[in-house]
């Protein structure tokens, strides 16, 4: 692969938020990774004019071949202080400190996928133990912020790591990723054994010392972040519809600092006008805006959180996930900016990295760049398009999109590009969405923990 260089942007770009349900514009997720673009992609490949050699696989042996090698990124690749994953591959990004910097949210996405890899015999029991109480060895050392974590710590020092000049402080929605993942870890490691059931005590204490209350400021809706040099200085509410619905359904659930009801419903539903009931390609989608957004909207928060049977009074969840990834879907396959590359075979925006820097790909934020994880994460929602996608990417794009640790971040055959990294919140979200299409087991595990059935009982979920 090509190699690059880092422009270190001090860019707040991470906010993950559509600022309401019918704004149509994308957001970023985090400080953009600007590739040198200079430099054509490696073409000394060993293939053959014919194209990549790559061998033939049943669909179930590539589903293992791309689980396990994915969960390399969480295991093979994780920093070596404190077992966190590493937010993305590169060790030049942000400004020579990529080796260092530790990600709370991929963590828990990759920790979701911990009882996977025991049952499919990737690790050990044992192994997967150990690593997860070096997580937790970490996680018990850093600073906390009304027991939320931040976004990054370095893994040198278990020093938090701003984000952004004001983000250096509690971060809601990267903690409840990080709580979704501890909390699956909880319900799969509980045979009774001493060790197991002191992994239980620790895990339960980290989640119970979330005061998800105090991020209301006593209103009724819950904020992003909280610092005690900056307080609420950034000011940014979370409300539906995008990544978040894990924070509130984690909120109403905890055993010490729930809250109610009414922060559910006039803070994260906006008092019912988080229904929008959109229609394209004669599919509708209850929730969201203009042709969906990304789609790790769907992915993020359903990582445990079941969305087969789950409905309030807003929306059917299952409809809601398989609306907004048919009609991702159907826009590439529509393709109408005419990009080289995009059809039935090969679909799928969402954030990932980009030609110039990090962006949150969507219908109406296309950029001509494909991000396997967004077909690949999809398995639960479109498993024959998802396939068709993963054999795509897997058999014809092979020497260029294909590495140690799963599919590189993202590519674009109209630009001739292709990522030469990975990034945890993209590589944590196949692992465990393909699992759950497989088997449900992240899904079974999570929603065994009683306290999320208190929670969605509150909330008026039925399941």
């Amino acid at each position: 692969m090509f190699k690059t260089n880092l422009s270190r942007l001090w860019l707040f770009a991470g906010l993950l938020l559509f600022m309401s349900c019918a704004d149509d514009s994308g957001p970023g997720y985090q400080e953009p990774y600007v590739p040198d673009t200079s430099d054509d992609v490696n073409t000394d490949d060993g293939s053959t004019d014919d194209g990549p050699i790559v061998e033939s696989l049943t669909d179930n042996e590539l589903l293992d071949l791309v689980q396990e090698q994915t969960f390399k990124y969480f295991w093979d690749f994780a920093e070596s202080n404190s077992g966190m994953a590493r937010e993305r591959s590169q060790d030049d990004a942000y400004g020579g400190q990529g080796a260092d910097i530790v990600t709370t949210g991929g963590t828990g996405f990759g920790l979701a996928s911990f009882p996977t890899a025991v049952e499919r015999g990737w690790v050990s029991r044992e192994e997967a133990r150990d690593r997860l109480e070096k997580i937790l060895d970490f996680l018990e050392t850093v600073p906390t912020y009304h027991g939320a974590f931040s976004h990054w710590y370095l893994g040198s020092t278990a020093e938090t790591r701003p984000f952004s000049e004001t983000d250096n402080g509690g971060d809601l929605v990267e903690t409840a990723f990080l709580i979704q993942g501890l909390l699956i870890c909880r319900e799969y490691f509980n045979d009774g054994s001493e060790k197991e059931n002191d992994i239980n005590s620790r895990i339960t204490n980290i989640w119970e010392e979330v005061e998800w209350t105090w991020y209301t400021q006593g209103e009724n809706v819950l904020y992003w972040h909280w610092s005690p040099d900056n307080q609420f200085a950034i000011d940014l509410q979370i409300k539906g519809w995008n990544e978040s619905l894990i924070v509130y359904v984690l909120a109403a659930s905890s055993p010490t600092y729930a809250i109610s009801k009414d922060v559910y419903t006039q803070g994260w539903a906006s008092g019912g006008s988080i229904v929008t009931n959109r229609n394209h390609y004669n599919i509708n989608m209850p929730l969201g805006s203009s042709l969906g957004g990304p789609l790790f909207f769907s992915h993020y928060s359903f990582i445990g959180l079941d969305p087969r049977n789950l409905q309030d009074q807003y929306a059917n969840y299952w409809q809601q996930n398989e609306a907004h990834t048919l009609i991702n879907y159907n826009y590439s396959v529509d393709n109408p900016k005419n990009f080289e590359g995009y059809g039935e075979n090969s679909w799928g925006l969402t954030a990932s990295d980009s030609r110039e820097g990090y962006a949150a790909h969507s219908p109406t934020n296309d950029l001509g760049v494909i991000t396997p994880t967004a077909a690949l994460s999809s398995f639960p929602y479109t498993p024959e398009e998802s396939m068709a996608a993963l054999r795509y990417f897997y058999e014809e794009q092979h020497e260029d999109l294909w590495g140690e640790m799963g599919f590189y971040d993202a590519f674009s055959e109209e630009y001739n590009w292709y990522a030469d990294g990975y990034l945890a919140i993209d590589q944590g979200p196949i692992v465990a969405m393909i699992e759950n299409y497989r088997t449900q087991l992240p899904w079974n595990l999570f929603m065994s923990n009683p306290e999320i059935s208190t929670g969605l009982d509150k909330l008026g979920f039925t399941y």
